[in-house]
């Protein structure tokens, strides 16, 4: 029952956002009584963190089985890409607004799997890359993967303008592709476009 509370929340707040979507709206939604729904969330701040939580652990769980072939690299940086898109794309941007605003302790968590998880993921990712010929040797891991990791929340904070020209996702895709090729090889560019020809 609480996973179906937290699927069913999750895909209403990324539609309409969270201060549009009342506990009753989710518990009509779900299919249970209001009493059900606060028997196993205290209020809508808790329902919101465990969404917001649930969220990041299956796009992690997602990309980890990637990481643990031999290879992976390329097929991670495609399924990221395409991970990103598809997920970005469900989201309407005035949620990632609200979140920020109206509940900034469940953006926190975000905060925090930024730096514990993607930070680190992007490092693990470009050395490997590294070894295997796809990216430039020369490059130093640590300060590229802040910079993307940046990259990622600045285009997040854009939501705030009222004048921004883009969505969310054209500015993702954009700034990931002008990251990738500045540090692939050859050898990397050459594998990148054919694993996405692969996916196509």
């Amino acid at each position: 029952m609480r996973e179906k509370i937290l699927d069913v929340s999750m895909e209403q707040f990324a539609r309409f956002g969270v201060r549009n979507i009342t506990m009753d709206d989710l518990a009509r939604q779900v299919g249970i009584s209001k009493k059900t729904l606060y028997q196993e969330f205290k209020d809508k701040k808790e329902l919101v963190m465990e969404a917001f939580h649930r969220m990041l652990s299956l796009d992690q769980e997602k990309m980890c089985f990637i990481m643990e072939s031999e290879d992976g690299v390329i097929e991670h940086l495609v399924n990221l890409s395409k991970m990103m898109r598809e997920r970005l794309s469900g989201i309407n941007p005035i949620a990632i607004l609200e979140v920020q605003k109206y509940f900034p302790e469940a953006w926190a968590i975000f905060e925090k799997h930024k730096e514990e998880v993607i930070l680190l993921d992007l490092v693990n990712v470009l050395e490997k890359g590294k070894k295997l010929g796809y990216f430039r040797k020369e490059i130093d891991s640590t300060i590229l993967a802040r910079l993307r990791v940046n990259q990622i929340t600045s285009a997040l904070e854009q939501t705030n303008s009222h004048t921004q020209t883009h969505d969310l996702v054209e500015v993702q895709m954009e700034m990931m592709d002008h990251f990738l090729h500045g540090i692939f090889t050859e050898k990397g560019r050459e594998a990148f476009y054919s694993q996405q020809k692969k996916q196509d």
